[in-house]
């Protein structure tokens, strides 16, 4: 359980980064950061089934269909709408759209047999460190963003990327608890080629020209960041999220998706330069006993 715990948590950590990068890579449509992050996720793992063939095995026609559905739902498809969120709508909405993922997974991922009684707490904190959050940053971006179409559409974007991650982590939890023969890093693999795949044609038909692309100033930071969030918000954060996934409870993978929040508004913070207002103080600490609760009950 507490190589799950950790697995989940470092996850989240990398995960919070993919908050952070369309800021940076400014004159990246949302089309090229999305196709840039995957098609590094896919070479990545075609590079390690490569290295190691051996010790890795192919995925039969079932499988590898199953893997192209979840690189739509998890990866290509729930990115591109985040990022085009982001770009739209900024940083903070967003990130507290997709921060309500864990109250949808923790609802509808509760074991049968744990107690309501034992199970509440963790969610209540969760969601009242949401609260907080959400009223200190839509009331700072209330006036800066009243009555723009464009942050309303971000605003769109990022609810459907939630709708779809969700289901992501409900169906890839479920698949993976079936077939345990399959081992989480060959998991990410396979769902990382079909990832890489895809954006590869997704790039080639809706992506910017290459000599638009390397026309851009800051082309190396651009392609760095895309490098970082693939290898490491992608590859590696898939195979310690499938880790999570085949330890724990579904509901308690879900209170751990808090932690992509945290470090995501961490990584805002940082890059902003700006220090938490008391009030964003108070959801972090109500997120983190969030988790310490929900761990509690499901050690029971």
């Amino acid at each position: 359980m507490l190589t799950g715990i950790a697995a989940g948590l470092a996850a989240g950590a990398l995960w919070g980064m993919v908050f952070v990068v369309p800021r940076v890579s400014t004159g990246l449509t949302s089309m090229d950061m999305t196709a840039g992050r995957f098609i590094s996720y896919g070479g990545m793992a075609a590079v390690v089934m490569a290295w190691s063939w051996r010790q890795h095995k192919l995925p039969n026609w079932r499988q590898a269909g199953v893997a192209i559905g979840m690189s739509v739902l998890g990866a290509t498809g729930y990115y591109l709408l985040l990022a085009q969120s982001i770009v739209d709508a900024g940083t903070e909405v967003p990130t507290l759209i997709i921060g309500t993922i864990p109250i949808w997974v923790m609802l509808l991922g509760k074991p049968l047999g744990l107690k309501w009684t034992a199970w509440l707490p963790g969610l209540l904190l969760t969601a009242a460190g949401l609260v907080v959050m959400m009223n200190v940053s839509l009331t700072q971006l209330a006036q800066k963003h009243a009555g723009g179409s464009r942050f309303w559409w971000g605003v769109l974007m990022a609810i459907a990327a939630m709708a779809c991650w969700t289901a992501f982590a409900l169906l890839n939890a479920a698949w993976l608890k079936r077939h345990p023969e399959v081992r989480a890093t060959e998991w990410a693999n396979w769902i990382g080629i079909a990832t890489g795949l895809g954006s590869w044609f997704l790039w080639l038909f809706a992506g910017s020209e290459l000599k638009v692309l390397l026309a851009l100033d800051n082309i190396a930071l651009a392609a760095m960041a895309c490098i970082a969030t693939g290898i490491g918000s992608a590859w590696a954060a898939s195979i310690l999220w499938n880790i999570a996934s085949q330890r724990l409870s579904v509901s308690l993978c879900g209170q751990l998706i808090v932690s992509e929040t945290l470090f995501a508004l961490l990584y805002s913070f940082v890059w902003d330069r700006a220090w938490p207002a008391t009030a964003q103080w108070l959801a972090a600490a109500l997120f983190t006993l969030g988790i310490l609760a929900s761990i509690r009950a499901h050690r029971q």
